[in-house]
């Protein structure tokens, strides 16, 4: 199959149409045929992302020999590190948004795999700072940081205007996403 065979039938799988057929989601009556193509086209577009963006992370985690929560972790740890800002393991808990007893886990995870270190916090006692050993911070970004970074090429080739209407785009769509969710939610708690 070539590359744009594969697209195809790749994005078709997120056409609506294809997921809608009875139009029990989406009202479609005032979209021409030539916006529908468009939009069907982002939609694969988004599922492409989203399928490379998988296999990025499936890859990473192998690498990495670690899961998602994991990750989620340590690129947090170093992305503060690289701002200055020290992260306490109630700041790394509401991040990622697990409990502190979770944290606890990961965190005990990460310290025997080599991964973090748990330090004095410098003006509280009673708190610890947790930083990425230079090891993991080297493997991460040379794998991970290397791939993720790519994305930046891609942004930069747009114009400052196709820049803004991306960002745009994104934001309403993780807005309508997350609008969607939350009836969802509210409509199963009134059941």
């Amino acid at each position: 199959m070539t590359n744009e065979r594969a697209n195809d039938a790749h994005g078709s799988l997120y056409h609506v149409a294809s997921n809608d057929a009875r139009a029990e989601l989406i009202d479609v009556s005032g979209v021409d045929a030539k916006s529908m193509a468009e939009i069907n086209a982002i939609m694969g577009a988004l599922g492409r992302l989203r399928e490379t963006e998988r296999l990025l992370m499936d890859e990473s985690q192998r690498f990495m020999k670690l899961g998602e929560t994991d990750m989620r972790a340590l690129h947090f740890l170093m992305v503060s590190e690289n701002r200055g800002v020290l992260v306490t393991p109630g700041a790394l808990a509401a991040q990622i948004g697990i409990s502190a007893a979770s944290t606890t886990k990961l965190l005990d995870r990460l310290e025997r795999g080599g991964h973090v270190v748990r330090h004095p916090h410098p003006s509280d006692r009673r708190a610890l700072t947790l930083t990425v050993t230079p090891e993991t911070r080297r493997a991460a970004t040379m794998s991970v940081g290397r791939q993720q970074a790519r994305r930046f090429y891609a942004a930069a080739r747009l114009t400052s205007a196709e820049r803004e209407a991306v960002a745009r785009f994104l934001d309403d769509m993780a807005h309508e996403l997350l609008e969607g969710s939350r009836e969802w939610h509210e409509s199963q708690v009134e059941r």
